[in-house]
């Protein structure tokens, strides 16, 4: 009525089974995020190549009021020469046009300037310099092969602030 209890040699021999199908089944995984890891490295290196990316941000750092989350909406993107900036802004103006409203971060203008260099293997740092009605801006941005990516925004007229979020990867 009951089956037979296994014999010695042959619980091993299951056991070993299972141990070989679970470190199979790891190694594949491996695999898998190596892949993934080769495939984001080569989207971020050609996205950075042809001066067309997006950078989605979660979170900014203010000299004023400390680090915040923030909303998905938030990005800044390089459009050939083109830099759209859609970032939130917390910190003092020193000096603000007169009868005009506040624009923030939130702009579409032509570079004047920019600058790339490759400090490391894995990391791509680039200087960009606009100027808006309202003030002048320096980007410092680094994009790492991860597509993790940190921006600082300093100008002649706000306090600085930087930012975090990751490159928009098909």
């Amino acid at each position: 009525m009951f089956p037979k209890p296994l014999r010695l040699p042959a619980r091993r021999a299951l056991t070993l089974t299972l141990l070989a199908t679970l470190l199979a089944t790891g190694c594949a995984t491996q695999q898998q995020r190596a892949e993934r890891r080769e495939y984001t490295r080569k989207a971020v290196a050609e996205m950075l190549e042809r001066r067309h990316w997006r950078i989605n941000i979660s979170s900014m750092n203010t000299m004023r009021y400390g680090s915040r989350i923030v909303t998905s909406d938030f990005y800044l993107e390089l459009r050939g020469d083109t830099l759209c900036s859609y970032l939130p802004y917390l910190g003092q103006a020193y000096q603000a046009p007169l009868g005009s409203p506040p624009e923030g971060l939130n702009f579409e203008v032509p570079i004047k300037e920019l600058k790339t260099k490759h400090p490391k293997a894995d990391k791509t740092e680039m200087d960009i310099d606009v100027k808006t009605r309202e003030d002048a801006y320096h980007y410092y941005i680094e994009v790492y092969d991860t597509g993790k990516a940190s921006i600082s925004v300093h100008s002649q007229n706000h306090d600085p602030i930087s930012f975090d979020g990751d490159c928009d990867i098909p």
